[in-house]
């Protein structure tokens, strides 16, 4: 236990240092509320990973869609688009699951043959040209309403704090759908099968405008209470009288104030998350769900449904996943599908996971917080350290070349901290018990 408090104690330190030497503040806070919701993206793969083993390579795809949850529930409605195409839209992808869930019923239904087979191609073939028949004109019609700060059919103007709770549930359809198809694959196989679908969903809502102006970007101008405007607070004379009272500057001070609102939010959905998951890890579900991990035959011999359970655990991973995805979107006020790549939004998570130590909660999130601070401070410091490393050197090639590649020190530095844990501590910073 004192181990444990030494290395938060450690991270502390770390942002405290960053706050009082390296950077302002602002930027400190910054920060903190990322490497605070990358920890719960974390957690979602710990969930995953750490309680059952599930090789879960699509942090991306569930995180986007938590993203997209905010757009869908914050954004006002675009009533011009609705009337121009916003039903035709509704009815061809209704079409379309109708057409799926047919071609199941008639595939259950019917014996295995031939026959079958031929009803099966021409329901698909036949749905997707009636599909593609009413969704492409209501689609095209809806892009072109005024598609320069819309083409979009909007949401439901609701607080953005709804849609925190409404990204997990779409993550976690998502999840149900992905594993009632792919959670019978071997580890190795699922990793590459949830890759491909995360790369779907980011390359659907890039490419489908109607959606959420997809490359285009969507603006989100609302906030969650109790989070205010910068501007607002810079236009508040009580605030402005604090500010200067206090010597400090109303621009920055009111961008201070906004990331603190935002850090204690987290901070209050994290600690759910972690007690939550703590009690759900020491219960009897949690110890069939690590004895399924460790061994699967034992588990089915003692008469586990082990896909049953995979199920459940997969989903609930990927809704923290989802609910990390929409924290992240609210906070940073603008949707771009283009910033969803799997180096930091998979690959940064995991890292994060195995630095930390998978199959502990706690260790999740001192691998979210070190890593994260890790992540955006290398960005920052590595042109300074690489300036100090070629100050002797003459101009020329060489020098240009390496003062440029400073910015790429953040991947070495991952790899880095990836290599020595792995080499001293291979099971985590704080391992599981």
């Amino acid at each position: 236990m004192s181990k444990n408090l030494y290395l938060f104690a450690g991270v502390v330190a770390l942002f405290l240092f960053t706050g009082l030497v390296l950077t302002s503040w602002n930027q400190t806070l910054l920060i903190l509320n990322f490497a605070l919701v990358s920890s719960i993206m974390a957690l979602g793969v710990n969930i995953q990973w750490g309680y059952a083993g599930l090789f879960n390579t699509g942090v991306m795809g569930f995180a986007a869609l938590g993203g997209l949850a905010v757009v869908l529930v914050n954004s006002r409605p675009v009533p011009e688009a609705w009337s121009a195409g916003g039903f035709g839209i509704l009815a061809g992808l209704a079409l379309g699951a109708l057409t799926i869930a047919t071609t199941i019923f008639l595939r259950r239904r019917m014996g295995k043959g031939r026959a079958r087979s031929l009803a099966t191609v021409a329901l698909l073939v036949g749905g997707f040209f009636l599909f593609r028949a009413v969704f492409d004109p209501a689609v095209d019609a809806v892009e072109a309403i005024n598609p320069t700060i819309q083409g979009n059919l909007g949401g439901l103007g609701l607080p953005v704090l709804l849609a925190w709770p409404a990204g997990g549930l779409l993550a976690a359809l998502a999840a149900w759908g992905i594993g009632k198809t792919a959670l019978g694959l071997r580890s190795d196989y699922l990793a590459i099968a949830t890759l491909g679908i995360a790369e779907i969903i980011v390359a659907v809502m890039k490419n489908e405008d109607w959606l959420a102006r997809g490359v285009k970007m969507m603006d989100l101008k609302e906030r969650p209470w109790p989070v205010p405007y910068e501007v607002s607070l810079q236009q508040n004379p009580r605030f402005l009288e604090l500010a200067a009272n206090s010597g400090f500057d109303p621009v920055s001070a009111s961008s201070v104030v906004v990331k603190l609102c935002y850090m204690v939010m987290i901070l209050i959905v994290l600690g759910l998350l972690i007690w939550l998951s703590e009690r759900a890890l020491n219960s009897p579900w949690g110890r069939m769900m690590r004895a399924i991990r460790d061994n699967e035959d034992a588990a089915r011999a003692m008469g586990k449904d082990v896909t049953k359970k995979h199920l459940h655990i997969f989903i609930l991973g990927s809704a923290v996943i989802g609910i990390a995805g929409a924290m992240l979107t609210s906070m940073d006020g603008i949707l771009n599908p283009g910033t969803y790549q799997p180096l930091r939004f998979t690959f940064l998570i995991w890292v994060m996971v195995i630095v930390g130590g998978s199959g502990n909660n706690w260790g999740a999130l001192l691998g979210g917080l070190l890593v994260g601070w890790l992540w955006l401070i290398v960005e920052t410091l590595g042109p300074m350290v690489m300036g100090g490393i070629t100050a002797g050197m003459a101009p020329g090639p060489l020098k240009s070349h390496l003062v440029d590649s400073a910015q790429h020190m953040r991947l070495l530095t991952m790899g880095i901290i990836l290599l020595l844990v792995l080499r001293f501590s291979p099971r985590g910073l704080i391992p599981e018990k």
